[in-house]
């Protein structure tokens, strides 16, 4: 099995190609072998090259409240009064730690979203 890493993009493209030949490979045969390290080589790759921030924390939030159907008013148990809520929904207040742990406990937002802190204010 020869194998050698990813050093441009032209390569990044030549392994996808090659992954997609080996998606009906079977675990545990030289081909799925082959398939499991070319996937840890686009992952890296990926990874170094490609990489995604996660979201702001109050835009986490509204995801989330869009994707499940809430209303400001919905986050009260989690976030506190209903002008705490909006405070932070408008970016006026920070969540708190008790806050992010409630939202975390209560809603299944990831905890690393909601303590990311944006790179500019973090200056």
């Amino acid at each position: 099995m020869e194998i050698a890493p990813i050093k441009s993009n032209r390569d990044y493209r030549r392994v996808l190609k090659e992954i997609e030949t080996l998606m009906s490979a079977r675990r545990n045969s030289p081909e799925g072998d082959r398939l499991d390290v070319l996937v840890t080589l686009v992952e890296a790759w990926e990874r170094k090259h490609y990489r995604l921030d996660l979201p702001d924390p109050v835009e986490a939030i509204k995801y989330h409240m869009e994707q499940s159907g809430l209303q400001p008013k919905d986050l009260i148990p989690f976030i506190g009064s209903r002008n705490r809520v909006h405070e932070v929904l408008n970016r006026r207040r920070e969540l708190t730690l008790s806050m992010i742990r409630r939202l975390h406990e209560g809603l299944g937002i990831p905890a690393e979203s909601l303590i990311n802190v944006r790179q500019d204010r973090a200056a």
